[in-house]
């Protein structure tokens, strides 16, 4: 289903906000790992925002999304404070972790030994 510009226009600046209060609350290095939001989707009820994070280099992804989940009011709080005059309603926070950058990783891995398997096949003949 598409977006309306509604759910575009309040996930951008939920999704600009959030990145100001992640670094001004310090939770954009967890465990030695750095956290991103690399998108945040707006139900078309505007009710419930969902917040995509990328983790760098954090031991236990799960871990990282549990601390940011247990600060999840904190966060909404001060989100709030910040949107107040824009949204009549704020939107309840959902946090995911974005497995985007996975799947990038193994279909290289997957397209490089493909591409070995080939070299190994022509070089038999």
């Amino acid at each position: 289903m598409q977006e309306g510009k509604r759910q575009k226009q309040i996930a951008g600046l939920l999704n600009e906000e959030l990145n100001a209060i992640f670094q001004r609350l310090g939770l954009t290095m967890i465990n030695g790992g750095m956290v991103s939001i690399v998108t945040v989707k707006v139900t078309p009820d505007l009710l419930e925002a969902r917040i995509y994070l990328s983790l760098f280099q954090t031991g236990d992804p799960q871990a990282t999304l549990k601390k940011i989940e247990e600060r999840a009011w904190e966060i909404k709080k001060e989100l709030t404070a910040r949107v107040a005059k824009q949204l009549r309603r704020m939107p309840e926070l959902r946090f995911y972790l974005d497995d985007t950058l996975d799947h990038v990783f193994k279909m290289e891995n997957l397209f490089k030994k493909i591409n070995d398997d080939k070299k190994e096949e022509g070089s038999e003949e």
